[in-house]
């Protein structure tokens, strides 16, 4: 019997990608709970939490009405001291749930292949410390930015456009305003949805999936050190 990890997806084209094939290959069985198809969000997770990303304001309880059982979920999680993992909206989600600010990003839209700069204090986190050395390169597309960070709030990993790029809550709450899970053909579903001109979509779906092998060598020693945290409950 595998770890039990409960997935809270937001939307079709934004699933698990790379993670569903990591995680199950570390043991770990994910429950992916589909609110956007009315199913309710549980009340708690007891074995661990992922939360993953969607195109949604995280403010926006009107337009998504999971979002509060959601953000109730995730500070549940964290207080609980559940392995949580938020990724993009995810990572949005739980800054707001535990406290801190979440706002339209002042920088305007990021997107692509982005830089990711690891900080002194990823070196001893049980998660990023997985990562090879230095600077590595994650999907990205977000318009809205973590402004302020949760009290507490270890922050882990900045970025040139936005500098709260990760950060761990506890011992056992990440987030992770990047797509560590997207594939490539994940983030070309999402440049086709009309919001850039099709020359700049096809230059960024290009450049990702060039970096295909890059980012599976990247990203999945990190999925791996999640799926052992689930393991050590």
């Amino acid at each position: 019997m595998g770890e039990r990890l409960i997935v809270i997806e937001h939307e079709a084209d934004a699933g698990l990608g790379f993670f569903a094939g990591w995680l199950e290959a570390a043991g770990v069985e994910a429950e992916v709970v589909r609110p956007y198809k009315g199913e309710p969000v549980p009340g708690r997770a007891a074995g661990g939490l992922l939360v993953l990303g969607g195109s949604a304001a995280a403010w926006d309880d009107e337009g998504y009405g999971w979002l509060p059982a959601t953000r109730d979920l995730l500070a549940r999680a964290v207080d609980e001291g559940v392995p949580t993992l938020g990724i993009c909206l995810g990572a949005q989600l739980m800054t707001m749930a535990c406290g801190g600010t979440v706002e339209r990003g002042g920088a305007g839209l990021e997107i692509g292949l982005g830089e990711i700069e690891p900080l002194p204090e990823a070196a001893a986190d049980p998660l990023l410390s997985a990562l090879p050395g230095g600077t590595v390169r994650a999907i990205q597309y977000h318009y809205d930015a973590m402004t302020t960070l949760p009290e507490g709030a270890v922050r882990l990993a900045t970025g040139a456009r936005y500098a709260n790029q990760a950060y761990r809550l506890g011992d056992r709450a990440w987030a992770v305003q990047f797509h560590p899970e997207a594939t490539p053909a994940i983030f070309a579903s999402w440049t086709a949805g009309g919001e850039l001109p099709p020359e700049r979509a096809g230059e960024l779906n290009a450049q990702v999936e060039a970096a295909g092998d890059e980012l599976r060598a990247t990203w999945r020693p990190l999925a791996e050190a999640f799926a052992a945290q689930l393991a050590r409950r």
